[in-house]
C-alpha cells in the first residue's frame, strides 16, 4: 500500500516542502519470511538513512507492527540533499498508514516534523520556524504535527494559517490522525513572547568613569556604527561592550522573526521562548575559523555574524584573531549580508550587526610607560598592524579607554542608566527613519553616497575642518564618508537638523586613536 505525508527540510535559513512517500512490499522486492527491510531514497544523508533503525524500534515500542517485507521510502524532490532526523516521524507514520494502522487519507492531509527516540518519544529538531512557515503556505493541509518543544515556534510561524498540534510520542501522533485523541491546536501570542523577558540585562549605571567611551557607545547605538575600544586590560572594555545591545531600540516584529529564524536553524531557541526577543550579543573566541565566523560547511549554515544579525558582534582581543578570519568581515560590514557558495548550493545569510571590537594598546597590554609598559616601538607597530587598514576603514569610532584613577575606582558609579540612554537612541533612530525610511534605510551607517550629499551638507567652516582632518590623518575616502555619517548621528542626538561644527569636530575626534600614535 502507498501512503503519503509532508514534511520540510532546511537549506541555509530557508525551508522547502518535502513529500514523504512510503510503499510497503514494493513489487519485485519481496523479502523472505517476516523480515522488515527499509530503503530510503531521495538523496538522504547518513542521519536520514539511520532513521530506518530508529523508526523500526519506535514502531515496535509503541505497540504497532512494522510492515513486513520490503518498504521503499521516497523523499521528494529527489534532487535536493536531505539531512537530519526531522523526517523520522513522517516515515514512521507513513509506514503505519501503509499497513492500515492509520487512515492514509488522513495522513496525506497533514504535515509532520520530528525525530524519534527508540521508545517512540518525539524529540525536538532544528529549523522548525522556517519549516512551519513554508508548510503553512502549502495548499490543502489540515494541520501540522510537531514535537512539544517546537510547538511554540511552529505556531508563531504558522500564524493561524495552519493548525499546529503537539505530539509527545508516536502513539499520540497516530491517535491525532485516527481521531481517537481530540488534540487542541497550539495557541501562540506573538506579543506575549516578545514582551516576556527573563533575567536582568547588564546596565550602564554599573560603569564607573569612561565618559568618552560611554558617549561613543551611545553614538554607535544611535546610528548603527562600528567601534573599536583600545585600552589597557581591566579598564572596562568588555564591560562596556556587553551593555551595548541593551541600549539599542527594541526589535520590531519583522526583526524578531528574521533573527529567530537564524537561531532556529541552529537549534538555539529554548522551549519556553520560541522567539528571540532581545537584540543578540555574540562574542566568539579569537580561535574561531573563518567558516565559524561567516558561515559555511558542506551544507552551508549561518556563522557568528548572522547569529549577531540585528544585534552586536563583539570581538575581544581583536589582534589575536587570525588575519584571514578578520578579512572576511570586510564584505558583510559593507553589504549587511554574506553569500556562501558550496558544491551543495549557494546560500545568502543576513548579517546586519554592529561590530564592537576591543584590543590592548600593545603586546604587554599596558601601553604606557607609567603603567609599566616594556614593549619596544617596533613591537607596538607590528601588534597594531595585525589589523589591516581596510578593516579599520570600516570602523567608524576608534575609542581610547583609559586607566581609571584611584578616586574614580573607589567612587560609586554615577553614570546614566541604559534605559535613559536607550530613550535618546530611540528618538535619534526615529529621526533617521523619517529621513531615510523611504529609501529602505533605518540608520545613518547605511547611508549611500547620494544620501550623504543630500543629508550631510557642511558649512564652509565645517568643510575646512574636514579638509584639515583628511590631510592630517591621511584619511581614505571611506573614512571621510564614515566621519560624515557619525557627524549626522551626533547631530540627530542633539536634535539638530544641520551638522554643526561641534558635531563634525566630535566625529573627527573619533578617527584619532592611539593606533595612530608612534
Amino acid at each position: 500500500m502507498l501512503a503519503k505525508t509532508f514534511s520540510a527540510a532546511v537549506i541555509g535559513i530557508d525551508a522547502y516542502a518535502v513529500e514523504i512517500e512510503v510503499n510497503a512490499s514494493a513489487a519485485g522486492k519481496e523479502s523472505a519470511g517476516n523480515e522488515t527491510q527499509i530503503s530510503i531514497v531521495g538523496l538522504p544523508d547518513m542521519a536520514v538513512k539511520e532513521s530506518r533503525d530508529r523508526v523500526r524500534s519506535a514502531i515496535q515500542s509503541t505497540g504497532y507492527l512494522p510492515p513486513k517485507g520490503f518498504t521503499v521510502v521516497n523523499l521528494a524532490p529527489a534532487d535536493i540533499r536531505k539531512e537530519g532526523g526531522a523526517f523520522d516521524l513522517g516515515i514512521a507514520l507513513g509506514m503505519l498508514a501503509a499497513t492500515g494502522a492509520i487512515p492514509p487519507d488522513a495522513l496525506a492531509s497533514y504535515a509532520v516534523i520530528g525525530e524519534l527516540a527508540l521508545d517512540g518519544t518525539i524529540r525536538p529538531v532544528r529549523g522548525v520556524l522556517p519549516a512551519a512557515d513554508t508548510l503553512a503556505r502549502q495548499p490543502n493541509l489540515a494541520g501540522l504535527i510537531v514535537p512539544p518543544a517546537n510547538a511554540g515556534e511552529a505556531a508563531i510561524a504558522a500564524n493561524g494559517r495552519l493548525p499546529v498540534y503537539a505530539a509527545a510520542t508516536l502513539r499520540e501522533a497516530a491517535d491525532i490522525l485516527t481521531g481517537s485523541l481530540l488534540a487542541q491546536p497550539v495557541k501562540a501570542d506573538l506579543r506575549e513572547y516578545i514582551e516576556h523577558r527573563i533575567g536582568r540585562e547588564p546596565d550602564f549605571d554599573e560603569v564607573k568613569g569612561q565618559t568618552m567611551a560611554r558617549r561613543a557607545m551611545e553614538i554607535a547605538a544611535a546610528g548603527g556604527h562600528n567601534l573599536l575600544l583600545n585600552g589597557p586590560p581591566g579598564t572596562g572594555k568588555s564591560m562596556l561592550s556587553m551593555r551595548l545591545a541593551g541600549i539599542l531600540p527594541p526589535m520590531t516584529l519583522e526583526e524578531t522573526v528574521e533573527t529567530s529564524r537564524i537561531h532556529s536553524v541552529l537549534g538555539l531557541l529554548s522551549d519556553g521562548q520560541p522567539l528571540l526577543n532581545r537584540r543578540p550579543f555574540r562574542s566568539p573566541h579569537h580561535t574561531i575559523s573563518d567558516v565559524g565566523l561567516i558561515g559555511g560547511g558542506r551544507d552551508p549554515k549561518p556563522g557568528e555574524i548572522s547569529l549577531a544579525h540585528n544585534g552586536v558582534l563583539f570581538l575581544d582581543e581583536l589582534p589575536e584573531f587570525k588575519r584571514n578570519v578578520l578579512e572576511v568581515l570586510r564584505q558583510p560590514l559593507e553589504t549587511g549580508s554574506v553569500t556562501v557558495s558550496r558544491a551543495a548550493g549557494t546560500c545568502t545569510f543576513p548579517a546586519r550587526f554592529i561590530l564592537c571590537a576591543a584590543m590592548n594598546p600593545c603586546p604587554c597590554g599596558r601601553g604606557e610607560y607609567e603603567l609599566g609598559c616594556t614593549c619596544k616601538l617596533e613591537e607596538k607597530r607590528r601588534y597594531r598592524k595585525r589589523i589591516s587598514g581596510p578593516l579599520l576603514d570600516r570602523i567608524d569610532l576608534l575609542v581610547p579607554v583609559r586607566q581609571l584613577s584611584q578616586d574614580e575606582l573607589m567612587a560609586a558609579p554615577d553614570g546614566e542608566s541604559s534605559a535613559v540612554i536607550r530613550e535618546r537612541v530611540i528618538r535619534a533612530r526615529a529621526v533617521q527613519k523619517e529621513r531615510l525610511g523611504k529609501f529602505g534605510i533605518h540608520c545613518n551607517s547605511r547611508m549611500t553616497s547620494r544620501d550623504l550629499q543630500t543629508f550631510c551638507r557642511l558649512s564652509p567652516s565645517g568643510a575646512q575642518l574636514l579638509r584639515v582632518a583628511i590631510s592630517k590623518f591621511k584619511l581614505s575616502p571611506r573614512a571621510y564618508d564614515r566621519i560624515l555619517k557619525v557627524a549626522r548621528t551626533i547631530a540627530d542626538l542633539a536634535n539638530s537638523s544641520e551638522i554643526r561644527d561641534e558635531h563634525l569636530f566630535e566625529a573627527v575626534n573619533y578617527r584619532k586613536s592611539s593606533l595612530d600614535e608612534s
